[in-house]
């Protein structure tokens, strides 16, 4: 198959050279000295999964590409608005768009069905132009667990973590979900196929809705948060209330809050890609992580105040820190 990796970062990056190892026809797009170093040496990964050097084609421009059978958007959902005009070259008529973005994604109420189908996330796709530009018809969803970082240009550092869960939207077990998981399974990585992909959107985003902005906030990793008992009472009051929201749209966890807390324990001195990208000057991933469960708090009338409290002082840090 061929795979074009949209925002060939730590993520994008690793999957991307998972899947060129095993075979498959890959070409990134990526940007700066990351791209730079990726075109002249290769992309080399690093880490618990070993080390292992690739040769791939890279480029910062979608059209000198062209048309892939599967394009993997792993680009942090804030960078996706600006960068869908850009994907038409990659595009043919069989391609699928396969989503990585952490939190609520855009195409979230198609094929959704009920009173809630076609709902548009303002806060997710402004103005609509994601949506202008990718039809959600070709969208297979996914949740990425992996843990990686770009330790220098072209060089990926694998911390943990080799799951992609993928799905369609509307649960079918899909001949293209098949594909995708066949490609992934060969390369090395889990791919388990979900017949309802939302579900489990919900339960990584009830924790990273509680950490990522606390941890942005005060730097703290995940154990520092959940073993001081201020944060620790925050953390769970925030995800009470993504829990509330959830169950308004049909979805029912079946992880509990103190899971969730023991859980971040034991992950120990973590630090949550929120907390990354303040400690780099990049963007925070604020409005998909947190944004658009405010917005549906507000439009189901589901009062969230700690959430809309944390959130709005990370909004402002964005800001601020950029």
């Amino acid at each position: 198959m061929r795979f074009a990796i949209v925002g060939a970062g730590a993520i994008g990056g690793f999957v991307g050279a998972m899947l060129a190892r095993s075979g498959e026809d890959v070409a990134l797009i990526a940007r700066g000295p990351h791209l730079k170093a990726i075109q002249e040496r290769g992309l080399r990964v690093t880490g618990s999964i070993g080390e292992f050097e690739v040769k791939v084609r890279a480029s910062d421009d979608p059209a000198t590409i062209g048309v892939a059978d599967v394009v993997f958007i792993t680009l942090k959902a804030h960078s996706l608005p600006q960068m869908a005009p850009r994907l038409s070259p990659l595009i043919g008529a069989n391609t699928t768009i396969l989503t990585g973005q952490n939190g609520i994604p855009w195409w979230y109420f198609y094929r959704h069905g009920g009173d809630w189908e076609g709902t548009h996330l303002e806060s997710v796709d402004p103005g609509g132009v994601i949506e202008k530009h990718i039809d959600s018809a070709r969208v297979v969803g996914s949740v990425i667990y992996p843990s990686a970082i770009v330790t220098e240009p072209g060089v990926i550092e694998h911390i943990e973590g080799t799951r992609f869960s993928i799905g369609e939207p509307d649960g079918a077990k899909s001949d293209r979900c098949k594909a995708i998981s066949e490609a992934f399974i060969k390369a090395g990585l889990r791919c388990p196929i979900r017949s309802n992909i939302r579900h489990e959107i919900w339960v990584k985003l009830m924790g990273n809705m509680a950490y990522n902005p606390i941890s942005a906030l005060t730097r703290a990793t995940l154990i520092e948060i959940v073993q001081f008992p201020e944060t620790r009472a925050i953390a769970a009051e925030i995800m009470r209330e993504a829990d509330e929201v959830a169950r308004r749209l049909g979805i029912e966890m079946g992880v509990s809050i103190e899971q969730r807390l023991a859980g971040a324990e034991k992950v120990g001195h973590h630090k949550t890609s929120m907390l990354q990208d303040v400690e780099a000057g990049r963007p925070i991933e604020i409005e998909a992580i947190v944004g658009a469960v405010v917005e549906l708090g507000t439009k189901l009338g589901v009062e969230m105040p700690y959430t809309t409290t944390v959130y709005a002082c990370a909004k402002l840090l964005g800001r601020t820190a950029g």
